[in-house]
């Protein structure tokens, strides 16, 4: 086995603790329904395996185009669920998320902007600046709080790596913290203002906005160091965790494997992350480097994200936590952007477009 193995092989022991785990946390039809996405995205994989680094770039701008369109007609004829219109459903086809869409489109879009592009001047961020805004807006409207804050981590976080003179940065965060309480919080809906109130005592609320984490942690207390045994959990098994089977999965298994298979996940999400940032290290072009690094930033946010909710360590943002959660649009986008890192470190010595 080669190191080229790595990445699909840790990703599948991901994937497989996460069917254990909604084995437990749902239904046989969400099972069936994430064995279907499963396929898909295994297909998704194999398309980007052939298309190849140089089609899969110049796809980009395409891709992100579409992406724009796909929001902005959620925007008008979304479906709303959980007071947020962030889905949409085309003819025949099931209702999918366009915001995962974007967050892969954007990651392609920044690569290929910041490719060799010299950042010092107010002005060379506009581009980029504005290729970000466009779909951060759209999402922010539904409102989506946390595929808001992915967008946001991508954009930024790519722009950093790419390198930003001091001063440039001071000056960006300054901004961030005037745009913040007069911009961002409110135009925050009420609840999700709510959300992060409560986040600072969960107990102030503890049958309303503060409950989901207060359950969460019980249920990760709960668990010791071996667990209550498989289907054994009380909080999820008598269903005092909401949304068990999708954002908050996690004390799923925390409650039935205890601390050990709390630990066996997150080692193969740290193990997942060494080999994406590994391969990006062995990227000669600072294009796949921009890539890969979107790909990680993408997964990793929402993993520490979606675990630091469960814990009580940030507020409750919507995120599911990537391979494991319930959702076919996840699970999809998640693999699709899995393989266009992995398509894009193996053709790191093809010449570029």
């Amino acid at each position: 086995m080669t190191r080229e193995w790595f990445l699909p092989i840790i990703t599948a022991a991901i994937i497989a603790v996460g069917f254990i785990t909604l084995n437990s946390a749902g239904s046989p039809a969400l099972v069936r329904s994430q064995f279907v996405a499963l396929l898909i995205g295994c297909a998704a994989i194999g398309v980007v395996l052939v298309l190849g680094r140089v089609r899969i770039m110049q796809l980009a701008t395409t891709g992100y185009a579409l992406a724009v369109i796909l929001l902005l007609l959620t925007m008008l004829f979304g479906t709303e669920v959980n007071a947020s219109r962030s889905w949409l459903k085309l003819g025949p086809l099931p209702s999918f998320q366009p915001s995962e869409i974007a967050k892969i489109a954007l990651i392609l879009v920044m690569a290929r902007t910041l490719h060799n592009r010299q950042l010092g001047s107010l002005t060379s961020y506009l581009l980029p600046f504005a290729l970000l805004v466009v779909p951060l807006g759209f999402v922010f409207l539904e409102p989506d709080l946390g595929s808001s804050l992915v967008l946001a981590a991508i954009g930024v976080g790519m722009i950093l790596i790419r390198g930003v003179p001091v001063r440039q940065l001071l000056i960006a965060v300054a901004l961030v913290g005037v745009l913040v309480p007069t911009v961002v919080w409110p135009r925050l809906a009420p609840y999700q203002q709510q959300r992060v109130l409560s986040f600072l005592d969960p107990a102030a609320d503890p049958l309303g906005s503060g409950y989901q984490v207060l359950q969460a942690r019980i249920a990760i207390g709960s668990g010791g160091l071996v667990g209550k045994g498989y289907r054994q959990g009380t909080q999820s098994q008598l269903g005092f965790i909401p949304e068990q089977h999708n954002d908050f999965i996690f004390p799923v298994l925390a409650e039935e494997g205890g601390l050990l298979a709390a630990l066996l996940l997150l080692s193969l999400y740290g193990l997942l992350f060494w080999r994406l940032l590994s391969m990006a290290a062995e990227c000669p072009e600072d294009r796949d480097v921009l890539v890969i690094s979107g790909a990680t930033i993408l997964i990793g946010f929402q993993v520490l994200v979606n675990i630091g909710v469960t814990l009580g360590l940030a507020p409750v943002t919507g995120l599911t936590l990537p391979l494991m959660s319930y959702g076919g649009t996840s699970l999809i986008s998640t693999l699709l952007v899995l393989g266009i890192a992995w398509t894009v470190h193996r053709d790191r010595f093809k010449p570029a477009a």
